[in-house]
């Protein structure tokens, strides 16, 4: 590694796989990793990630055996990997029963677990890698609007990403994640009503809830060189909330 690094956002000859990129933040890291000329950028979705030049896998990412299916039939080395993948319902804690409970956790955080475990054995044969996983600012206190069981999801990413840096580490792979606060996503307008959003900007010292390109940009920044010595870190991309 030179002493001083050439730092810009050129993913040029690195390979990404965005788990979760067909719609909002992830849909977003998927057109501009594209557009920073990354070799190959794969989606991992349910749905396609309508855009030119991303190599669409659809997935039920809630089951393991199809996610396991489908991220092996990539035949490319994974130099990026990015966890985005997230569903919800606002649901109070008495009305979620097992399998909704179940339904969020395995798309929230069991299928982190699961793609981080297959590619680091590959990354660290590689000796090099960058994961990111996406949590949220209910991960760092509470939502406003979710259930309990996207909370706890939420907060398991943070644990899962750090311990993940302690064991990956050694081994020239960065593992850190990003805490997004409410974005204009599909998602956000199903959850709340346009007088709830503009409440919620009030309270935000910036004033405005965050686009996906303010969400994505901090992703991508972990995946470059400028970012080699951050390892384990929980980033808040809130817009001053907490």
């Amino acid at each position: 590694m030179k002493l001083y690094p050439d730092v810009n956002f050129d993913f040029k000859n690195k390979n990404v796989l965005v788990v979760g990129g067909s719609k909002g933040i992830g849909q977003e890291v998927c057109r501009l990793f594209d557009l920073y000329n990354a070799k190959n950028v794969y989606s991992v979705a349910r749905t396609h990630c309508n855009i030119k030049n991303i190599k669409n896998i659809i997935c039920d990412i809630s089951d393991t055996e199809c996610l396991l299916d489908s991220i092996d039939k990539i035949e490319d080395n994974i130099d990026i990997l990015v966890n985005v993948a997230g569903t919800n319902l606002c649901e109070s804690i008495n009305i979620i029963d097992d399998k909704e409970w179940d339904r969020v956790l395995n798309i929230n955080l069991k299928s982190f677990f699961v793609v981080i475990k297959y590619f680091s054995n590959k990354m660290k044969k590689a000796g090099s890698g960058k994961i990111v996983n996406v949590s949220s600012i209910a991960g760092r206190s509470k939502s406003i609007v979710s259930g309990v069981h996207y909370t706890a999801s939420k907060y398991g990413i943070i644990g899962l990403t750090k311990q993940a840096a302690q064991e990956l580490g050694p081994y020239g792979i960065n593992v850190n994640c990003t805490c997004p606060s409410q974005t204009m996503t599909e998602m956000l307008n199903k959850s709340m009503t346009e007088k709830n959003i503009k409440e919620l900007e009030l309270k935000i010292p910036l004033r405005k809830i965050s686009s996906v390109f303010e969400q994505a940009m901090p992703i991508l920044f972990l995946c470059t060189d400028a970012a080699s010595y951050i390892h384990g870190a929980a980033i808040d991309v809130n817009g001053g909330q907490l």
